[in-house]
């Protein structure tokens, strides 16, 4: 509440008739006419110190209730307009007012302590000096001006990490809880927007749960309060972010999957965006996942999806993520129409969130079905990867890869994907820097190379782009690769031999960095102690087999001297 210079003229003027002087005590005299000529220079006056402070001060431990008032309204008006880091002898006289029996001291001095809350350090500081149990004295008063004033400096102070706990441990919980449910839309509004300020961490979380929090918060949803709605979505998302408070969640009501995608229909796009985040953290939860789909949560998330403003983007996307990983769910979301503004969002350059969240979701919804891997090449996906890769940051290369290597698992699709030029991209990504992309990348190569008829693309790239698919091969085979890379690299030539292409497995047993590699983790020693590389060891001597022999059936032929060489 902003207090006016009015309050100053009311102590100046009652200075003048002579209202206080025979309660007044020689300081307090003194106190109010250096006040009054400070507040002449107010704005070059600075009463968090010195003689202003003690004149403050002075009124305010007065036993004079007027004094008091005016004190009190001083500090309001003062902190209203300069809030700054102040130590104990600005709060004691302040946290001393808090105390008075008179409505209005106790109004005015809320309101100021509120005010320099909002400063970091002061917040700690209140509540050392034992601010919080004024405070919640306050709260409980019956005066709806007191308790807003008290629960929007709780609110500020629990912005803070160190007072989250005290707050948690005391009875403010409980009144905050409480309150929530005034009547009063300014105490609600403060009351909620402390409860979401104590969900931030697990412990106070769970403190909030226990405490009864859930239903009011679920029941404030369809308050008409927009800033109330804001509140309660987020700390409802937050509460959200723990499994065991899921299950309390879906047991309180099992209509907040419907008040949420309700909310994301509202005119606030700030509760829209906690909304859909609310939703992203219930569809960690497979029961939420199908529960968000079978609610018709798919529309409105997909109008937040093509909404132009970075925060519905983000927070839809995020959701769809989630909700992209249940089976169940691919076909649906692909027939309501997400496919292709998700490719759209892989180009979303501005935040690397959201392409990391689009190209997950696209290859969530191909893991299952041959239809969806089909309908997301047709749309163009594989041909925007192909543009972007290069550029994009790590994280983003990571899902694009992997993605890549689901639809490669498709026997209809890897002669287009070989058509499209892919090697292009997935050979220079096996020799990346960053191992999930390599891995990624030469998982696609080998889920290519099983049961394919047509070998022309593996010859076509035998050695370009970056030594090829020859380089990939030897340094996956290599002995300073990891095992797992190793298995992957002796895998791809195995699928070549099983349709074996003449000219392809020539250039393999041509290769004698391969074929090395291949006769060492064959003959490797293998045992108990060796289980990782059992698997391994069998699989190159299976293949290291098979290579010899073709090389008994298809010798190399001595090159001929041409008939016009000279000779001697």
């Amino acid at each position: 509440k902003k207090y006016t210079s009015f309050f100053f003229l009311n102590l100046a003027n009652n200075n003048r008739t002579g209202l206080y002087e025979p309660l007044l005590q020689e300081s307090e005299r003194e106190a109010i006419t250096g006040l009054l000529q400070y507040l002449e220079n107010r704005n070059h006056t600075n009463f968090f110190d010195g003689q202003p402070l003690r004149a403050l001060a002075t009124l305010a431990f007065s036993d004079n209730v007027d004094l008091q008032r005016s004190a009190a309204l001083a500090f309001a008006e003062i902190t209203e307009k300069d809030v700054r880091q102040v130590g104990p002898d600005t709060l004691n006289p302040i946290l001393f007012l808090l105390q008075s029996h008179d409505v209005e001291v106790q109004r005015a001095s809320s309101a100021a302590l509120g005010n320099l809350a909002v400063n970091t350090e002061n917040k700690l500081l209140i509540v050392q000096l034992g601010g919080l149990d004024q405070l919640i004295r306050q709260m409980a008063s019956l005066n709806v001006e007191v308790q807003c004033n008290a629960v929007g400096c709780i609110t500020n102070l629990a912005t803070h990490d160190e007072n989250k706990s005290r707050i948690a441990n005391s009875e403010a919980l409980k009144l905050l809880i409480d309150l929530a449910k005034s009547k009063d839309q300014r105490v609600q509004r403060n009351a909620t927007g402390a409860l979401l300020n104590m969900t931030h961490t697990q412990e106070n979380r769970q403190q909030l749960v226990n405490a009864g929090a859930i239903p009011i918060l679920i029941s404030l949803l369809s308050s008409h309060d927009p800033d109330v709605q804001y509140y309660c979505t987020t700390a409802l998302s937050n509460i959200a972010v723990d499994a065991t408070n899921r299950h309390k969640l879906s047991q309180s009501d099992s209509r907040l999957c419907q008040y949420l995608i309700q909310l994301m229909d509202t005119k606030s796009l700030k509760v829209q965006c906690q909304a859909a985040l609310a939703l992203r953290n219930l569809a960690s939860d497979e029961r939420y996942q199908l529960e968000i789909v079978q609610s018709k949560g798919l529309p409105p998330l997909l109008r937040l999806l093509k909404s132009s403003f970075l925060p519905l983007i983000l927070s839809s996307v995020a959701c769809i993520r989630n909700i992209s990983i249940h089976p169940s769910n691919e076909s649906p979301i692909i027939d309501e129409g997400f496919v292709n503004p998700l490719i759209e969002l892989l180009s979303y350059d501005d935040n690397e969130e959201i392409q990391c969240h689009a190209i997950s979701t696209l290859r969530n919804l191909a893991a299952s079905s041959e239809r969806n891997k089909r309908a997301i090449v047709e749309a163009g996906a594989v041909e925007r990867i192909k543009h972007l890769i290069q550029q994009v940051p790590i994280s983003v290369k990571t899902e694009m890869t992997a993605a890549i290597a689901v639809l490669a698992l498709s026997d209809d699709l890897k002669p287009r994907l070989l058509s499209m030029g892919v090697l292009d991209v997935l050979i220079p990504m096996t020799m990346n820097s960053n191992a999930e992309v390599q891995g990624n990348a030469a998982a696609a190569i080998g889920n290519l190379s099983s049961k394919i008829k047509d070998y022309t693309s593996f010859i076509k790239y035998w050695q370009q782009p970056e030594g090829g698919i020859l380089k990939f091969l030897i340094n996956f085979t290599s002995e300073k690769s990891d095992v797992a890379f190793q298995h992957i690299g002796v895998w791809t030539i195995e699928q070549f031999l099983e349709e074996p292409n003449v000219e392809l497995v020539t250039k393999i047993t041509q290769s004698n960095e391969i074929m090395t590699s291949i006769s060492r983790i064959a003959n490797k020693k293998t045992g108990p102690d060796f289980a990782d590389t059992n698997d391994i060891h069998v699989l190159a001597k299976r293949v290291w087999n098979i290579l010899q022999a073709f090389k008994v059936s298809h010798p190399i032929e001595e090159h001929r001297r041409s008939a016009g060489q000279k000779q001697r």
